[in-house]
Formats: C-alpha cells, structure tokens, sequence
C-alpha cells in the first residue's frame, strides 16, 4: 500500500466515525459550552465537520498562518442543525479526497509549515502533519461527544457501544 492510500483509508473512517457524532447535534444548541472557558459547541462540531479542508491544505499549499497579521482571512460558518454539519463534513471530504488522489508520495514527504503572524511555528513532513491532522480530529470529536452528554443528547457508538447506543460499528 502506498502512503496517501493508507491516508485516504484512515481518513476514510474518521469520516465515518465524524457523521455518527453529528447525526446527534441537536439543533439551536451552537452557543451552548459546559464552561465558560470552554469553546462553544458549535464551532466545535464546526471543526468536526470541517478538519477534512485542513487535510486538502496540508496537501496542496505549502503553509498556513493562523493569525496573520492583517487579521483572519476564513471565519466559521454559522450551521445550526445536524444536516448542515453533515453536508459541510461530505464538502470538506471530498475535497480532501481530490487532494489525495491528486498528490504522490514523494509530495506527502516534502515540509510544510505552520506560520503564526508569519513565523514559522511548527515544520514537518506533509504525512506527518496529516497523521498529526487525524489524532487532532479524533480529539475534537470525543471532545464533542462529550458536550453531548453534558447536553443530555444521546452519544453515538464511535468506536464500540456508548451509554445510548450499543451496536458496534
């Protein structure tokens, strides 16, 4: 198997774990956080249903600044119910898709870079920084799932039965 197959493939199933997480957003719930120093809800499914773009970007640029300096450059959406979450995981995915299918191994192991106000913040290998991209993925979605608990929304089998639900996937 050649490395962006084994990508594409995890990816694949993180997409799959991800719709069974936002299959239970509940909706109007966006501004909802279980702390004040927590991050609201919605932008973190937001992150859940988006982190695939992030994929495509590793792919084909060669960096990314997080805060530029003349101030951000993409602001969230704003989706309020499960189907806008799930049709903006299906966009991103498709085109982090297009951006594996597109790209080569020897691509895959050339650096990319994080920039912060256009310092260079954090370089590696773009396999590396997708491998790191999936972690981070996985990360958000259990986060969520937690917020759903403390919502008292039903949490979804991901990687075996939950509390709600006991099929295994």
């Amino acid at each position: 198997m050649i490395l962006k197959e084994l990508l594409l493939e995890a990816m694949n199933r993180e997409v799959d774990r991800s719709k069974w997480a936002l299959e239970a957003v509940p909706a109007n719930q966006y501004d909802w956080k279980p702390h004040e120093r927590s991050m609201i809800f919605g932008y973190l499914a937001n992150m859940v249903a988006t982190i695939p773009s992030w994929i495509a970007a590793i792919v084909t640029k060669p960096d990314l600044d997080i805060a530029p300096v003349d101030g951000p450059t993409m602001k969230p959406e704003r989706f309020t119910t499960s189907a806008e979450f799930l049709r903006a995981l299906d966009q991103a995915a498709n085109g982090a898709r297009d951006a594996l299918a597109k790209t080569s191994d020897e691509h895959l192991q050339t650096n990319w870079q994080l920039k912060a106000a256009g310092k260079v913040v954090m370089e590696a290998p773009r396999f590396e920084v997708l491998l790191d991209t999936l972690t981070h993925w996985a990360h958000h979605r259990g986060q969520m799932t937690v917020y759903l608990r403390l919502m008292g929304a039903k949490v979804p089998s991901i990687y075996g039965p939950s509390a709600d639900d006991k099929t295994f996937r």
